[in-house]
């Protein structure tokens, strides 16, 4: 089973150029079943676009933002989603003690990623090969 990182999500959402083709094969192999989102990944994209409406200089700016907000909501509502909850805090917990240098929301999916047993899709490897035992692949190559 795997974990879309939110860089891997976005690749998605922009449906093209060579890392969407490749991402998108290698998803069309897999179960639908097999493939999760965080809650996580979520809240990334909703600060990303919260941010940008924020120093937004005319209304256009404002509605764009808005418009890729609900975007991201409805890609979300149709994604199987999982939960930053106990077990995964209890980790990331964990991983702060350990002084793993991966910055927070990346820490949190691989918290929830390791709590599972899941794989984490993502181009970031490098932080995520910081998180001892994690299971991570890039299938943007």
């Amino acid at each position: 089973m795997y974990i879309l990182d939110t860089d891997h999500v976005g690749i998605l959402q922009l449906a093209s150029g060579p890392e969407y083709l490749a991402l998108s094969r290698r998803i069309a192999r897999c179960s639908q079943t097999d493939l999760y989102v965080t809650i996580v990944s979520f809240h990334e994209q909703f600060l990303g676009w919260n941010a940008y409406i924020a120093r937004a200089k005319d209304q256009a700016a404002t509605v764009r933002g808005y418009r890729r907000i609900e975007k991201i909501l409805a890609d979300f509502s149709c994604a199987q989603v999982l939960p930053f909850d106990e077990a995964a805090g209890e980790h990331f917990d964990d991983f702060r003690r350990q002084r793993i240098r991966v910055g927070t929301m990346d820490l949190r999916i691989a918290a929830i990623a390791h709590v599972r047993g899941m794989t984490i899709l993502t181009r970031n490897v490098v932080d995520f090969e910081r998180v001892p035992g994690l299971m991570i692949a890039d299938w943007t190559m």
